[in-house]
């Protein structure tokens, strides 16, 4: 009599493909991870920095902080604009032989707020030339945006600028083919501060949609600063500013109300990562 046939005991091959493993900090991510727009933290920054602090109408700040942010409790209207041309890399330092991978210039556009009673600096504008940097802006929070951006550069011979009383540096902002700033700034000496509205931990939004329309993948407030910092001497300088409108851009409405200073310095940087002070339950 025949018998019924019996499931096999033995371990059969899976149909399920198997999924590659990729690697990157940040796409694309590959089988290598070579081709990652950029490196994970942390990221170390050589750079100028030319500074023009203003007053501006108050409201025109306080309309671009997003709850829970709330105005500086001193001084809510004022800004700072700040050209930089940096050098930049991650911890293996390749970068800096492969020059195009480490270069950069952006201009920014900062302004104070306030949060649970600290006093937090908070980038509303900002412009780079460089897809790089605009990858590490999404990460941190910055709403970067590409743009043009050029600064003189001081150099102990020839025409250039040297870092003394007397010289004279300009710089420039253009973003969607239009000029949105400009300055003129000429070193008058040896300055205790490098100016004071970016000298505070920064409070940023990192903000994704969703991409099914419905509200907010990631909403989150997070508060970032340097891991280390470190700096030559600071220089005031008289500035002239000129602010420009656009049709696609909103710097112009920081309009000068009333000059504050103006600093040149040389730094080092290293950024390496934040802390999340609020994230939304929708999220």
């Amino acid at each position: 009599m025949p018998t019924e046939p019996t499931a096999s005991t033995e371990p059969t091959a899976s149909t399920e493909p198997i999924a590659p493993a990729v690697r990157g900090f940040f796409p694309p991510r590959t089988a290598t991870g070579r081709a990652s727009l950029i490196p994970s933290p942390p990221w170390y920054y050589s750079g100028d920095l030319l500074t023009v602090e203003y007053r501006t109408d108050p409201a025109r700040v306080r309309e671009l902080l997003p709850g829970p942010l709330v105005p500086a409790d001193e001084d809510p209207g004022a800004v700072a604009l700040i050209w930089a041309d940096w050098q930049s890399c991650g911890a293996g330092r390749e970068e800096l032989l492969d020059p195009v991978r480490s270069q950069y210039k952006e201009c920014f556009a900062v302004v104070r707020c306030g949060y649970r009673g600290r006093t937090y600096s908070r980038c509303v504008y900002i412009w780079v030339d460089k897809d790089f940097a605009v990858a590490r802006g999404i990460h941190q929070g910055y709403p970067k945006k590409l743009g043009s951006i050029h600064l003189t550069r001081p150099h102990p011979y020839g025409p250039a600028p040297r870092i003394e009383p007397g010289a004279v540096f300009g710089a420039t902002l253009a973003a969607g083919d239009r000029r949105l700033a400009q300055v003129v700034a000429t070193l008058r000496g040896p300055s205790a501060t490098g100016g004071f509205v970016n000298g505070h931990p920064m409070a940023h939004h990192r903000v994704l949609p969703s991409v099914d329309g419905t509200g907010l993948a990631l909403d989150e407030l997070v508060e970032s600063g340097a891991a280390s910092f470190e700096a030559g001497p600071a220089w005031a300088a008289d500035a002239e500013l000129d602010l420009f409108e656009s049709p696609t851009e909103e710097l112009a409405a920081l309009a000068v109300a009333e000059p504050i200073g103006a600093y040149y310095r040389q730094v080092g940087v290293c950024w390496n990562g934040g802390t999340v002070l609020e994230q939304s339950a929708g999220a």
